[in-house]
């Protein structure tokens, strides 16, 4: 069989390279350096189990902040015009909150976690932005080739950044480092200049056109009312509206897996260097099979790649429960690569074919409510179990539940 061919446009390319931006900051502060270095000397006077909790409560305060907030943003940048400035503008305040975590120290519990929640506020609320102009520059089953791309751009981009800051930790004395804790901190600095260069691309292509908005005071005025209105929009969208409900459910598990691993990883004794050279080694494998999803689109309907991905994520549920070892954690890092980029893309490639074009932003504010919703129950689970049960194990088949509840309500959308 003869794969269709895809021709991209300068623009469709230029909004798939904002992934590779700020997907620095989804690998090293999300993912791997920063957890490893909040659970190792951050919270280093906490017992195992509490670091983990702890950790978890952090990503659950940074979710809801963002889930409150996400679909009056989005009203607002809609009725204003203004989606490109709040990228930018969110951006910013992601990329100084990033530099601003070089300056935690070992015991500062309370300033790290109000810094990372800082962060990753700026993060997802121009991310938030960021997905909305898919519309605007792919339709269509291409827009799901664009999404795809964008992710393998990430992939890669955050990748090749975390393994130069994996590079300096390891030889921090070679480089004239002070300590470990010296060098990890001054990656956090080096996402925040990647972050920021490497977005000005997407930044000067990417155009807002064919938009005649309100001045802002009445934009936030017009956007708190609109809030009202898109929920029973949302009624009327019912596609739209089951799927939001399906991804609420199961990108729970998949946001929780990436927050987590590394802080699980270290409660079971496993060497920072190996977690980190692991979701080193995600971040290679993942971009060539995200660009698999997309293309496999050409052949399979987008709702049932996606479900594919799914199941995939059950299985790690399960291997991770009965994970022990640094090798266990390579294999489950592996399997995760292979469907991460597809599954996240995928869904943000299918709802944006399920929304009315004039509402982009207000819509994908209802799908950053969603994903942030979903970034609160599991990591708040995960945290409550691994400190009741004294394990972060237990918290692993909660995921299990998720994945399959999701998919269950996907099959239900109709494309």
């Amino acid at each position: 069989m003869r794969i269709p061919k895809i021709r991209l446009n300068r623009t469709q390319v230029a909004w798939a390279f904002y992934d590779w931006a700020n997907s620095a900051f989804a690998t090293t502060i999300l993912a791997a350096v920063l957890p490893a270095y909040y659970t190792r000397f951050v919270a280093a006077s906490l017992s195992p189990s509490v670091r983990t909790a702890y950790w978890a409560y952090t990503n659950f305060a940074a979710a809801v902040l963002v889930a409150l907030t996400a679909p009056l943003l989005g009203g607002i940048a809609d009725r204003s015009c203004s989606r490109k400035k709040f990228w930018i503008s969110f951006a910013l305040l992601g990329i100084l909150a990033t530099a601003a975590l070089y300056f935690v120290e070992t015991g500062q519990i309370f300033r790290a976690s109000l810094t990372f929640v800082i962060a990753m506020f700026g993060f997802s609320a121009s991310e938030l932005f960021y997905n909305s102009f898919l519309i605007d520059v792919a339709e269509g089953k291409e827009a799901d080739f664009v999404s795809n791309l964008g992710y393998a751009l990430g992939y890669l981009g955050g990748g090749l950044l975390l393994a130069l800051n994996v590079l300096m930790i390891l030889n921090f004395k070679a480089l004239g480092l002070n300590s470990h804790a010296h060098a990890m901190r001054l990656s956090f600095v080096s996402v925040a200049v990647w972050w920021l260069v490497f977005s000005i691309p997407s930044w000067t292509s990417v155009r807002e056109d064919g938009c005649v908005g309100l001045p802002l005071s009445k934009a936030m005025l017009s956007g708190v009312r609109r809030i009202e209105e898109i929920f029973k929009e949302l009624l009327r969208h019912r596609n739209a509206l089951l799927f939001l409900i399906a991804f609420w459910v199961y990108n729970d598990g998949i946001v929780t897996i990436v927050k987590m691993a590394v802080a699980y990883g270290v409660e079971l004794g496993i060497g920072e260097g190996e977690l980190i050279k692991a979701i080193l080694l995600v971040q290679f494998v993942a971009a060539p099979f995200a660009l698999m999803f997309g293309s496999a689109t050409k052949f399979v309907r987008t709702k049932h790649a996606l479900i594919f991905a799914l199941l995939i994520y059950g299985v790690i549920s399960v291997f991770g429960y009965k994970m022990q070892s640094a090798k266990d954690f390579y294999i489950l890092a592996l399997m995760v690569a292979t469907v991460q980029g597809g599954a996240q893309a995928l869904s943000r490639s299918l709802f944006s074919r399920l929304i009315p074009k004039d509402r982009k932003a207000e819509f994908f504010g209802f799908f950053s409510l969603s994903g942030k919703f979903s970034s609160v129950l599991g990591p708040l689970m995960v945290g409550l179990i691994a400190q009741v049960s004294g394990s972060g194990r237990n918290g692993a088949l909660f995921l299990l539940v998720l994945f399959g509840l999701g998919i269950a309500i996907l099959l239900k959308v109709k494309e």
